[in-house]
Order: structure tokens, then C-alpha cells, then sequence
């Protein structure tokens, strides 16, 4: 009998793969298992941390309260310059007060004011038709022609320039006379023109007025010697003779012939010596500026070679630079004329300055439109919470060459006495019995502690201890939780 063959190693070898299968099921299912968690165990993980107080470390330092705002350079006092009136007579072409003398030239700008040119008193602004417009200091507005016979306070303004510049005209009495016009004349040949003189109308009408007066003398001759030409016509005296009421009518008539001679003299010479009073050299109404400030910067030039020039011609600052800012109502209540103020332009240039004016006391820009400048401090509709303007002065000569740049205005409003205690105004808070209280985390545990509040700036609060309180650099303060 034939035996079957025998396989070697099979029963082994299955062994070994049941026993490797079965290691690998227990160690997916014990992985498996790890990662899985009942419901209770899933939410318990997932619980937020106990909050906890968040907490900033008390600090000794120095504190400055300030106002800071966005401003922007120029220079001060903006204010623009109008003709008060013809520049030179009816004879240069440039008008007159006369219908039908002169009217049918038009004023035209020959020289036009220059941007940028520093005006010192005396110096020509502009010329108009050949004649110069010329800038004088003083506060009366130039409003007429300043001649023989006038008087008040521009008359004063001009006798006072005129001694500044090296003329004395005499006593500043505020009435023009003759050592004016002296005065007018030198300082004009000064510049290199010719002070208005009488025109050519002026001398015909003097000349009228010198004949009616001649005219007027000639006739109260003939009244006071009613005879002398009678005498003449060969027997007029036998034709009247007769009776002596005839005499007695001739008599009464040469008396009224005399008296409205006499009167007729009078009126002349009244006449002659009105317009003697006003006779000589002048100043034409648009011949002089008077400007409340000299020297003064020209900064805008309205009217150009050829114009006609009417309404503004120019408009002129102050040489000095100030710098204009707007505040909230609210911060216009910490400040007062005379802080300090830092001022910080684009390109760095950092400048002190002081507050020289608040509201309403802040010059008025008049080189603009009125309506740009209602309701900024007038108050009206917007009542106290319109914003404020500030006026910031520096140094002359700082900033000149930053001007028409903005900047950032920062005017200290209060400062500690030197280093105190600070924590952050987030910390500060208000108990029932209204007392400021912070809470300070010691030993794990919060602790609340009354304090006094004092200055506040920059997101800090100086804090004084209560007594009996300790309070001290480097404790924590909660803030949140």
C-alpha cells in the first residue's frame, strides 16, 4: 500500500498567523477605545477655564494732561486792501468827482501788487494809471481826500506818518495846512512821483472865482460913485431937474444899488476863500492804505496789470506766523491764554508756542468769505458745543518756511507734582457710598481699596491711597475679568 505524502510545517505556521491576527485586532481595539469618550467626559473637556481677574501692574510716574488737536500754519491777521477811492485827477485819467470831467478814462492798473513782498511804511503797494497806491500805519480807514481845510483823526494818522518818515509836516493837530502839503510833496518826490497838485479844473475854477471877486469890486465902485459916468451924456442933469422928491428916489437907489454891490463883493470873496482853503497839494482817497500793522507781508495779489481796480486789490498778513487750530467745546473749557503749547509740523519740525487767543478773541479772517466763519465760535443754533478756534504764537522767524502746512497742536492742560502713584482709568471704579475705589489682587484674592482720584491723562489716573491703605508701585490692579 502506497502512503500519501506528508505536508511539513502547515499546522505551525497557521498558528502563528491566528496568533498575529488576534494581537492585531486587541491593539486596534484598545487604540479605538482610548480615543472614544462618553458624552459626560466630551463636555467636561470642553468647560471654559475658570475666569480669572486680568490684571496691570500699579505705577509711579509723572503725569501731563493735554489737549491735542490738528492745526495749520500761516501767517497772522489776513486782511485784504481796497482803494477807498480815484487814484490821481481827472487830468492823469483816473476819474473824478466831477460829472463829465475826466470820466470817459478808466482807472488802469499799471503795476501790479507783487506776492510775497515784505510792505514797511511808505513803501508803494501797487500803481494805478502812473500813480502810486502807498501803505501808511494806522487804525482810521483811508475814506476821502486829505487836503488844505481838513481835519480829524486821518489828518493826525497821516502828520504822524509823515514825522516816522522823516517829514515832519509840525504839530499833529489833526488839520491839514500848508507844512502838510510840504510834507506830501517831499515825501512823494521821495518815491519818485509828484504829489497831487492842483488839477487844471482846480485852476480854472480858482481863476473864475478871481474874477467874479475882480467883477464884484468893480461894481461896488460904480455903486459908490453912481455920477461919474453921467457926467458924459450931455444934459441929463436938466432933463431930471424939477423937484426934489426926485432927488430924494435917486438917492434910495443908489443906496441899494451900493448895499447889493457891497453884498455881491462878499458872496465872491467867501467863495474866493472857501476854495482857497481847499486849494493846494492833496492826497486822492486811493493814493493811501492805512494798515493797523507794519511791516506787513503781502500775501495775495487780486488785481493784475490792466484791471480795472475795483473791490479787494490785495490781501496782506502779519510777518508773523501763527498757528490756528479747532478744539471740541468740551476741551475749550481746560484752556486758558497764556499755556503752553508744542506744535509738530508734517516734516517734523517741532516748535513751543503759548495760546494767545480762544473763541472769539481769535482774529477774524477777513481775506474770506463772512459766511466760511459763522459757527465756529458765535455759538447761535449749535449752542456750547460748536467747536472752539485757539490761536497758537511762536517765535519769530519759526516755522516761516512751514507755513500753509497743517500740524499737530498738543497745549498742556496739567502735570502731576513730579512722580505719583498711576493705574489705568479702566481700574478706577465707584462704590455705593460714591468714594473711588480700585481692587488690587493679593494672595490670590481680591482685595477692594478706597482711593482718591487726581489728575487724569494718557489712559492713566493718579490715584492717592486712603489712610490706613496700602497701595504701592507694582501691584496688580484688575481691570476685567
Amino acid at each position: 500500500m502506497r502512503k500519501r505524502p506528508r505536508l511539513i510545517g502547515t499546522r505551525p505556521g497557521q498558528l502563528t498567523v491566528v496568533v498575529a491576527a488576534v494581537a492585531l485586532v486587541g491593539a486596534g481595539g484598545w487604540f479605538a477605545g482610548s480615543l472614544m469618550q462618553s458624552p459626560a467626559d466630551a463636555a467636561a473637556a470642553h468647560q471654559p477655564p475658570k475666569a480669572r481677574p486680568v490684571t496691570v501692574t500699579v505705577e509711579r510716574r509723572a503725569l501731563t494732561a493735554s489737549v491735542v488737536a490738528q492745526g495749520s500754519v500761516g501767517f497772522g491777521s489776513p486782511r485784504k486792501v481796497t482803494l477807498a477811492g480815484l487814484v490821481g485827477s481827472p487830468d492823469s485819467g483816473s476819474g473824478s468827482g466831477n460829472p463829465g470831467v475826466g470820466d470817459d478814462v478808466a482807472q488802469r492798473v499799471t503795476k501790479a501788487p507783487a506776492a510775497g513782498v515784505e510792505l514797511k511804511e511808505g513803501d508803494v503797494l501797487m500803481q494805478v494809471s502812473g500813480r502810486p497806491v502807498l501803505v501808511l500805519r494806522g487804525t482810521v480807514p483811508m475814506y476821502r481826500t486829505l487836503g488844505p481845510g481838513a481835519s480829524g483823526d486821518d489828518v493826525r494818522q497821516l502828520q504822524q506818518a509823515l514825522t516816522r518818515l522823516g517829514f515832519n509836516p509840525g504839530p499833529a493837530n489833526g488839520t491839514y495846512g500848508q507844512s502838510d502839503a510840504a510834507a506830501v510833496s517831499r515825501w512823494y518826490k521821495s518815491k519818485g512821483y509828484r504829489a497831487m497838485e492842483p488839477t487844471v479844473a482846480d485852476k480854472q475854477q480858482l481863476g473864475t472865482l478871481e474874477a467874479a471877486v475882480t467883477t464884484a469890486q468893480q461894481a461896488l465902485l460904480a455903486a459908490q460913485n453912481p455920477g461919474g459916468d453921467s457926467e458924459g451924456t450931455g444934459g441929463s442933469k436938466g432933463t431930471g431937474s424939477g423937484s426934489g422928491g426926485g432927488a430924494g428916489a435917486g438917492g434910495d437907489t443908489a443906496k441899494l444899488q451900493l448895499k447889493s454891490a457891497q453884498q455881491q463883493l462878499d458872496a465872491a470873496d467867501a467863495a474866493l476863500s472857501a476854495f482857497q482853503a481847499g486849494y493846494g497839494t492833496k492826497v486822492p482817497a486811493g493814493e493811501v492804505a492805512f494798515l493797523p500793522d507794519l511791516p506787513a507781508r503781502l500775501d495775495k495779489a487780486t488785481a493784475k496789470t490792466g484791471d480795472t481796480p475795483s473791490g479787494p486789490v490785495a490781501t496782506v498778513t502779519s510777518s508773523k506766523v501763527v498757528v490756528q487750530a479747532v478744539v471740541p467745546a468740551q476741551d475749550a473749557k481746560l484752556l486758558h491764554k497764556g499755556m503752553r503749547a508744542r506744535v509738530e509740523t508734517t516734516d517734523g519740525t517741532t516748535v513751543d508756542g503759548e495760546v494767545v487767543a480762544l473763541a472769539d478773541d481769535v482774529p477774524k479772517d477777513d481775506s474770506t468769505d463772512s459766511g466760511k466763519q459763522q459757527g465756529t465760535s458765535d455759538g447761535g443754533s449749535e449752542g456750547t458745543s460748536a467747536p472752539v478756534p485757539v490761536q497758537i504764537s511762536v517765535p519769530a522767524g519759526k516755522l516761516t518756511k512751514n507755513a500753509t502746512e497743517s500740524a499737530k497742536v498738543t497745549i498742556e492742560v496739567g502735570s502731576s507734582d513730579g512722580k505719583v502713584l498711576t493705574v489705568p482709568v479702566a481700574a478706577l471704579h465707584t462704590s455705593a457710598d460714591e468714594k473711588a475705589r480700585v481692587q488690587v489682587l493679593r494672595g490670590g484674592k481680591v482685595v477692594d481699596l478706597p482711593v482718591e482720584a487726581g489728575l487724569s491723562a494718557d489712559g492713566q489716573v493718579e490715584v492717592t491711597p486712603s489712610s490706613g491703605v496700602a497701595l504701592k508701585a507694582g501691584d496688580q490692579v484688575v481691570v476685567g475679568r
